[in-house]
């Protein structure tokens, strides 16, 4: 059994939040939430609401799954939208801004 959450348009480059991701692929539920709560990074509050998700999405699937029994079996990140903006300068030029989004996919199993 797979469970599946995504987040998308998230305000984080996918660079830094890949950083964070694959610290935690693999892990088991409860203790990938537990290095996500003492992670200093944005990214990692982002990643900790998805899994919480995707262990609701498992427990609607299947309401006799346990959360310990469930692990990361995939985690990734891809780039989201990238947001144009620009910055004023001297002699009325412009200089562009990207601010760049990411999307987040995590599946959970059981087996």
């Amino acid at each position: 059994m797979e469970a599946k959450a995504f987040a998308d348009q998230i305000r984080i480059s996918a660079r830094k939040m890949r950083l964070v991701a694959n610290e935690v692929r693999g892990f088991e539920v409860p203790e990938a939430a537990d290095l996500l709560r003492n992670f200093p990074q944005k990214s990692s509050g982002v990643i900790l609401k998805a899994l919480k998700s995707a262990a609701a999405n498992a427990k609607v699937l299947n309401p006799d799954v346990e959360e310990k029994d469930l692990y990361i079996k995939k985690i990734y990140v891809d780039e989201g939208i990238s947001w144009k903006r620009h910055n004023p300068r001297a002699r009325g030029r412009a200089d562009r801004i990207i601010r760049r989004t990411s999307k987040l996919t995590i599946v959970l199993s059981d087996e």
